[in-house]
C-alpha cells in the first residue's frame, strides 16, 4: 500500500468541500468511523448488519484489510472524520484474487456534496496501483440512488441485482451489483499468471 494523502477541493472552488483530506486511517479514527457505520447499521440498507461493531471489533476489520495490502482511507473535514471508505477481498476462493469490492460510507449530513466521489476516487486510485483487475460493488437496495449513481459516475456497471436476498426493517430488500474494471482489467493476464 502507498502511504500518505490526497488533498482535495470540491469542483471549480465551491465551498462544500474546502479543506476536505483523504489520507490512511489511523487507529485514532476509528472512534469516529465505528460511530459513522454505526448509523449506517442502525438506519440504512447500505449494510445489512443489524448491531453495530463494538470499536475493537472495527480496528480488527481495518487491520485485516491491511494486512491484504489493501487501502483503508479516511476523509478529514473541518477537523473531523466526515467519511471512509477501503476496498477488501471480493471472495475467498483464490481464484477471485484479483477482485476486490469496494465500501464507503459518509457521515450523517455529508451526503450530496462531492465527498462520495472524492473518497471513492483515491480509493480507486489506490487500488489501480496495486495487482487488482476489477472491483465489485455490492450495493444494498435498488433504492440507494445514491450509491448507484456515484458508482456509475465513476465507471461501474450495473451487472446485476439479487431480488429480496436481505431482510432488514421488516421488509426484504435487493442487491445491486456494479463493476469496473482497474488498470488493465482483463486486456492483458496479470503477471504470475502469463506464460
Amino acid at each position: 500500500m502507498i502511504p500518505g494523502a490526497i488533498k482535495q477541493t470540491a469542483p471549480h472552488g465551491s465551498e462544500p468541500l474546502a479543506g476536505l483530506r483523504i489520507r490512511d486511517a489511523g487507529t485514532e479514527d476509528m472512534a469516529a468511523v465505528q460511530a459513522i457505520y454505526a448509523q449506517h447499521v442502525l438506519r440504512s440498507s447500505a449494510t445489512f448488519e443489524e448491531v453495530p461493531p463494538a470499536l475493537h471489533e472495527m480496528r480488527a476489520r481495518r487491520e485485516h484489510v491491511l494486512q491484504q495490502g489493501l487501502p483503508y482511507l479516511v476523509a478529514a473535514l473541518g477537523g473531523e472524520i466526515a467519511g471512509y471508505c477501503y476496498a477488501s477481498a471480493y471472495r475467498p476462493r483464490v481464484a477471485y484474487r484479483h477482485t476486490i469490492e469496494d465500501s464507503i460510507y459518509l457521515a450523517d449530513g455529508r451526503a450530496g456534496m462531492g465527498l462520495g466521489k472524492a473518497l471513492l476516487s483515491a480509493l480507486l486510485a489506490r487500488c489501480e496501483q496495486g495487482p487488482w483487475r476489477q472491483m465489485i460493488a455490492v450495493i444494498g437496495g435498488t433504492n440507494n440512488s445514491a450509491s448507484i449513481a456515484l458508482h456509475r459516475s465513476l465507471g461501474f456497471k450495473h451487472v446485476g441485482t439479487q431480488p429480496s436476498i436481505g431482510f432488514k426493517f421488516n421488509q426484504w430488500i435487493d442487491v445491486v451489483l456494479m463493476q469496473r474494471a482497474l488498470g488493465e482489467g482483463d486486456a492483458t493476464l496479470p503477471t504470475a499468471s502469463r506464460r
